[in-house]
């Protein structure tokens, strides 16, 4: 906040011929030197509250005045990444000061989450969030930090559904034969993830308990590994991103029974929705976003979240992404964003508790 050390005020009153000064410093205090009355020093402080709202509303105006780092938290090359430098770009042009994706990845992204958690919050260091951020401290004793105490919310950036699909041997082809397999062979189908407490391995648990199903569990150590003995046949089944799944159900090698998002996706719009196939109210998808360490000012927030609004909105950049299964998009309010992290936060944290979810 720009400010004068001190802002001084004096005035003499008729009742005593002596000077007598009120003078209200920076940090908020008066000091009363005598004989000025009650309407002289509510004008002092209103005076001096102006010029610090001007004063202050300057500073958010030429902000920022030094590069902005966004620290990724996974390895680099991922949707987080790609989306995170996207938007970076943006900003970039729309504030005229550089805006720069540092990939800080291990142990479940808690290395680059810790390090934004202990950055000063003077709006100059954010963290790319996404379901990880909210999921950890749930299954991660020594995660070190809480999602919802530890940082500000700033503004959601894509949401990406994913795309429940399973290797064309398996005798399902929609959603609700599925579903009456898994009923006539309890415990015996194989689903892959990308490890435990992964998006994939969470989707499939909030399938199988909405479908009174039971499926086996196969955590795999990343996306790759798990999507190569999907398509060999090793496993059956598996939730995954559809901008990963998508060149294997184009090719034939995988076959696609539903998205995890309320509506369809524009890279299958013949595919119906996991609630359209009969699953009703099913709805998991990875979200992207953006959150701040404790502490940052709610207008440098602010400002951010409406640049982050506009440069979703560019065309170019939209289009390319929904060319890979990704919506880019951004939160209406700090509030709204907020309260999207609390929902996911909790109702994981439940799943977690009630599924016996545990880290690998």
């Amino acid at each position: 906040m720009l400010a004068p050390a001190s802002i001084g005020y004096s005035a003499a009153t008729p009742m005593a011929p002596r000077k007598a000064a009120w003078r209200l410093h920076a940090h908020g205090r008066g000091d009363y030197a005598g004989g000025v009355d009650a309407a002289a020093r509510s004008a002092a402080v209103l005076g001096a509250c102006a010029l610090l709202a001007c004063a202050d509303a300057y500073a958010q105006a030429g902000y920022p005045v030094k590069p902005v780092r966004f620290i990724n938290p996974v390895a680099a090359g991922g949707n987080q990444e790609i989306v995170a430098r996207a938007v970076a770009e943006q900003l970039s042009k729309a504030l005229g000061q550089q805006f720069i994706v540092e990939s800080r990845p291990g142990a479940s992204a808690i290395v680059g989450t810790r390090l934004v958690k202990a950055a000063a919050p003077d709006g100059y260091t954010f963290l790319a969030v996404s379901n990880t951020f909210a999921r950890v401290p749930a299954i991660v004793a020594a995660a070190g930090y809480d999602p919802l105490k530890d940082f500000l919310p700033v503004s959601l950036m894509a949401d990406i559904p994913m795309v429940l699909s399973v290797n064309p041997a398996l005798p399902a082809r929609t959603v609700k034969e599925l579903i009456a397999l898994a009923k006539q062979r309890p415990g015996e189908l194989l689903y892959a993830s990308a490890g435990s407490g992964s998006t994939g391995h969470v989707a499939a648990e909030m399938f199988s308990r909405q479908a009174a199903i039971k499926m086996l569990h196969v955590p795999y150590k990343g996306n790759a590994p798990a999507i190569i003995d999907l398509v060999g046949g090793q496993v059956m089944i598996m939730f995954d991103q559809i901008s990963t799944s998508f060149p294997h159900i184009r090719a034939g090698k995988l076959r696609a029974l539903g998205v995890t998002s309320r509506t369809r996706s524009p890279l299958f719009p013949d595919l119906p929705t996991i609630e359209e196939a009969g699953l009703r109210g099913f709805e998991d998808t990875t979200f992207n976003g953006l959150a701040a360490p404790a502490g940052t000012p709610q207008e440098l927030r602010e400002r951010l979240r409406q640049e982050m609004v506009k440069a979703v909105a560019v065309p170019e950049a939209r289009n390319r992404f929904l060319e890979r299964g990704i919506e880019l998009k951004a939160s209406a309010s700090l509030d709204e964003f907020g309260a999207f992290l609390r929902k996911q936060v909790t109702e994981f944290a439940q799943l977690a508790k009630e599924a016996g979810i545990q880290s690998n």
